[in-house]
């Protein structure tokens, strides 16, 4: 099977964005960086594209322009194994002009969507306890950020 990358587009921040994100996951790293040359569209030296890795899944960040811009139909998960990966992930993300949203969810500086999800979330939502999936759920809807300590209360 080929290789699939995902490509974030921007209008001409991927260099920026890049960085940011090798700065917030461990062993990450910026892998090059390309520029526009004469023939455009944009003006010759300006990045194009900065390709980069998130704990080694690669990415492509493209300075396309301002004709496109993200939304919360895509997004990435960042699956936390306790509360202090949580609060990490949350806070380096909302951080210089981010937005919180509802159930785990928000938005960085840059308007692309994340999903900070604890792992014990999901474990509580597949209780084979009915009531016990059902408290949990109605606790993450409540949520901005997901605290595991309120999600194992309102399950017990």
């Amino acid at each position: 099977m080929p290789d699939i990358v995902p490509c974030l587009w921007f209008d001409t921040e991927a260099e920026e964005a890049a960085n940011f994100y090798v700065s917030v996951f461990p062993n990450s790293k910026v892998t090059r960086v390309d520029y526009y040359g004469d023939a455009g569209p944009r003006p010759a030296g300006t990045v194009i594209t900065a390709e980069f890795e998130l704990d080694g899944k690669p990415f492509v960040a493209l300075n396309g322009g301002p004709e496109f811009t993200f939304d919360e139909a895509v997004s990435l998960q960042v699956l936390c194994q306790d509360q202090a990966e949580v609060d990490h992930y949350w806070n380096a993300l909302t951080a210089d002009g981010g937005e919180e949203s509802q159930c785990g969810w928000l938005k960085d500086r840059f308007g692309f969507s994340w999903q900070i999800v604890p792992i014990r979330l999901m474990e509580l939502l597949r209780d084979p306890d009915p009531g016990r999936s059902g408290r949990a759920m109605q606790a993450m809807l409540r949520m901005q950020k997901i605290v595991i300590a309120d999600l194992e209360a309102a399950a017990a």
